[in-house]
């Protein structure tokens, strides 16, 4: 193993620790990297009662909505690395984007965070935000949706 790929395990090892995380993968080029955190058993196992199948639905009754889907003319902002999701430049300040606002391309949408390194997300899409998908402080994957954009 080479001293870079190393160090790289070690600075992944430390985002686990310290966003308190039990996976974690990322990909650099042709290389991919992933960290399970896995922690000693301390207390020996339980077995747990048996959980009776929840009833059929009854006819007629509301099911769960379901996930919002994009239309086909809307733009998707995505992840381009691994880290901390954050809509405002800092605690207690105005998100930079809101549902509804108008974008242009270069416009800052958000803040990523990864490995200490504060990275400004702007758009590459003028329209309007339609949905800002991450919670704020929520860590969010590789090309995982950030921003629903409306040409």
């Amino acid at each position: 193993m080479k001293k870079s790929e190393a160090a790289r395990i070690r600075e992944l090892g430390e985002v686990l620790r310290e966003f308190d995380l039990d996976a974690i993968r990322l990909k650099i080029g042709d290389a991919e990297y992933e960290l399970v955190r896995r922690e000693p058993v301390a207390a020996p196992m339980v077995a747990a009662a048996p959980v009776a199948a929840p009833p059929p639905a009854a006819a007629g009754a509301p099911e769960a909505p379901a996930a919002p889907v994009a239309s086909a003319s809307a733009k998707k902002v995505t992840a381009p690395v691994v880290g901390v999701f954050y809509r405002a430049p800092s605690p207690g300040a105005d998100p930079f984007v809101a549902v509804g606002d108008r974008v242009e391309v270069g416009s800052t949408l958000c803040i990523l965070e990864a490995m200490k390194l504060m990275n400004e997300i702007t758009s590459d899409y003028a329209g309007r935000i339609t949905r800002v998908i991450p919670e704020n402080g929520e860590l969010v994957s590789l090309g995982q949706d950030l921003f629903w954009i409306e040409p």
